[in-house]
C-alpha cells in the first residue's frame, strides 16, 4: 500500500512517499505552511495514488501533546477530507533532529543541509517508522 509522510510544521510541511509496496520511505518535497498547504498535499496525495497518509504525532518529553498538536489535529481532519484517504498518526520524537544527523552524523549541522531537506527527511523518518511496524 502506498503511503505519503507528512512532518507538520508551523512554517513547512515536510512530505515523504513511500514504494508501491509500502516498504521504503522516500524523503519527496517541502510545503510551505499557509493558506494553500492543505490543497498542495491533497494535490501531492492525488498524483502519487496514495492509499493513506501518515502523519507525524506531536508529543513533549512527557508524552504529552506539544503546542503544535492542536494545529495538527485539525490539519489530520481537514487533509482527510481534501485527500479522500485515511490519515494515520504515527508517534514522532525528534524526528527533525535526527533527520540532521543524516547529514552530519555526529549531530554538529556543519554540512547545514536545506531546511527544506531536514523537514522532508523527517517525513520519512515518521513514514518508515510506520511501515517498519506494519511489517
Amino acid at each position: 500500500m502506498k503511503s505519503l509522510g507528512i512532518d507538520y510544521g508551523t512554517k513547512r510541511i515536510g512530505v515523504a512517499v513511500s514504494d508501491d509496496t509500502g516498504s521504503i520511505a522516500f524523503p519527496l518535497t517541502t510545503v510551505m505552511a499557509g493558506p494553500k498547504a492543505l490543497e498542495e498535499v491533497a494535490n501531492i496525495a492525488l498524483v502519487n495514488n496514495v492509499e493513506q497518509i501518515i502523519l507525524g504525532e506531536s508529543l513533549d518529553y512527557k508524552g504529552q501533546p506539544n503546542e503544535v498538536m492542536e494545529d495538527i489535529e485539525q490539519f489530520k481532519i481537514d487533509i482527510g477530507e481534501l485527500a479522500s484517504v485515511p490519515v494515520i498518526y504515527e508517534k514522532e520524537f525528534m524526528s527533525s533532529a535526527m533527520a540532521a544527523r543524516q547529514f552530519a552524523p555526529d549531530g554538529s549541522r556543519k554540512k547545514n543541509p536545506s531546511q527544506e531537506k531536514l523537514d522532508a527527511a523527517a517525513a520519512a523518518l515518521i513514514l518508515q517508522s510506520y511501515l517498519d511496524k506494519q511489517k
